[in-house]
């Protein structure tokens, strides 16, 4: 299709005067409309061709809207679908959303919001576009923070792919220092808003009497210092995403502010008599148990329902042990560089076992200032115990020597060297003989990281093309045991 064919569109609501509305309403802005009034009669249309979108209403005659969207995915279909759900049916639009539904529209429909809903779901996507945007340098930067191979942060990753693509709202929990920020950038790097604003807000370093100023913005004269007009993060992020960091923090009556801002897309400054409209995605963090502070009276029931169409859990650092010996290279090249230091230090095994006994309350963030101060301690190529500066009465004896296996750094060059012990006998053939060390040894790097490639060539010290054809040369498979 070329790119001045307009956008196809199917309408499927059994309302013939609603669905006469959307189709003049769409056809206005130069789309085409297809429309249906059942669930049998949308399939029949989305068997007979493709869409750039599908909007449709929650309760059909036949069935449920969750429906069209459950087949829209089981058959691979690129088509973003929206869902019209009925006033106050939180639980229906996070139904939806959880579904695979790219955003949500509440009756009565208001048409300048619906205009803007579509508009944003068909700016971003082509009927030819495949289900996840092309990767962008912004989203392989983040990517290559999210270090990690364990099963955790792996379910971590995919569940960001899945989510970058939509509109619904995420909730990001965790405890202080295990990265949620990150998580939430690398949704926004990966999905449709990628160029556009990333706006971070830490909703508790906000004195409260300033709040409803900072998120929705302030009219000249609005109160006292008040100068010029000023933007709020909401304006600011028109476009992007919005990430409500420590969300827990809030004050009820600024949840309640906040709560019509993202049911009814739109904000009035202070001091503004009308409101306007706003594209924003919302993302959310903290570290609360947001369903025991709701039980607890000290967070609203439906703003939590409303953040937490899906919640993704980012794991402590404690818990993902088998993690600590790459994260720990990565943040080591990270502050060397930042500090000039050449070539970047690395830690010793008898360091990366000390680390593997303490339980990182801070997580990862205090692995980087533990590691920041071990780089100025160090004065060297490695980085040995003493110069971590953790006591004994900090360690944790009881952790398992067997679970720090998994991640076991390499030993320096020179204390291989020293170490070797040559056969009593000399190798009639060097080349072959040294081939059989080299292949026992990438096996054995390749068994301790789970046959990740990536992660058996960083502990010895290779780039994964080197490692890949070290493996074809001596005839090892990916999963060779």
């Amino acid at each position: 299709m070329s790119p001045a064919t307009p956008a196809r569109l199917l309408v499927v609501d059994d309302e013939p005067d609603l669905r006469t509305l959307y189709e003049l309403t769409l056809l206005r802005e130069g789309y085409e409309i297809d429309s249906a009034g059942t669930v049998a009669e949308a399939l029949e249309h989305l068997r007979a061709g493709a869409y750039s979108a599908v909007i449709t209403d929650m309760r059909l005659p036949d069935g449920s809207g969750l429906e069209v969207l459950r087949w829209l995915e089981q058959a691979g279909r690129p088509e973003k679908a929206l869902v019209i759900t009925a006033f106050g049916s939180a639980e229906n639009a996070v139904e939806a959303l959880k579904a695979g539904a790219y955003d949500y529209l509440t009756k009565p429909v208001d048409l300048r919001q619906f205009r803007l809903v579509v508009g944003s779901a068909l700016g971003r996507v082509t009927p030819e576009a495949t289900s996840a945007p092309t990767p962008t340098p912004a989203a392989a930067a983040t990517a290559l923070r999210l270090v990690g191979e364990s099963p955790a942060m792996r379910a971590v990753r995919e569940l960001i792919d899945k989510v970058a693509r939509s509109m619904a709202p995420v909730l990001v929990q965790g405890e202080s220092g295990t990265g949620k920020e990150l998580v939430a950038r690398a949704i926004h790097d990966h999905g449709p808003r990628v160029g556009q604003r990333f706006v971070a807000v830490n909703c508790g370093a906000i004195p409260e009497n300033l709040l409803e100023a900072e998120f929705f913005g302030y009219r000249k004269g609005a109160f006292t210092g008040a100068n010029e007009d000023r933007a709020g993060f909401f304006q600011v992020a028109d476009g992007g995403t919005l990430f409500l960091d420590e969300i827990g923090d809030l004050p009820l009556a600024m949840q309640s502010k906040l709560l019509r801002v993202i049911q009814e897309r739109s904000v009035r400054p202070v001091g503004a008599t009308a409101e306007s409209a706003i594209n924003v995605r919302i993302l959310s963090a903290t570290h609360k148990d947001l369903s025991a502070e709701v039980a607890a009276g000290r967070f609203r029931q439906d703003l939590f329902y409303r953040l937490n169409v899906i919640q993704i859990r980012v794991p402590p650092l404690r818990e993902r042990l088998e993690d600590l010996g790459l994260i720990g290279a990565r943040v080591l090249v990270r502050i060397a560089q930042d500090a000039g230091v050449s070539p970047t230090p690395r830690l010793t095994p008898a360091a990366l076992q000390t680390l593997s006994r303490y339980a990182f309350p801070g997580n990862v963030r205090e692995l980087e200032n533990l590691l920041h101060r071990a780089l100025a301690m160090a004065g060297g190529e490695w980085i040995d115990v003493g110069d971590l500066g953790l006591p004994d009465s900090m360690l944790d004896d009881a952790r398992s020597e067997s679970q720090f296996n998994l991640f076991e750094a390499p030993l320096p060059a020179a204390a291989v060297a020293e170490g070797l012990s040559l056969p009593e006998q000399l190798p009639s053939d060097l080349a072959l003989y040294l081939d059989e060390v080299e292949r026992a040894i990438l096996l054995r790097a390749l068994e301790l990281h789970r046959f990740n490639r990536t992660a058996a060539a960083a502990s010895l010290g290779l780039s994964l093309r080197q490692i890949r054809y070290r493996m074809a040369r001596l005839a090892i498979s990916a999963g060779e045991s």
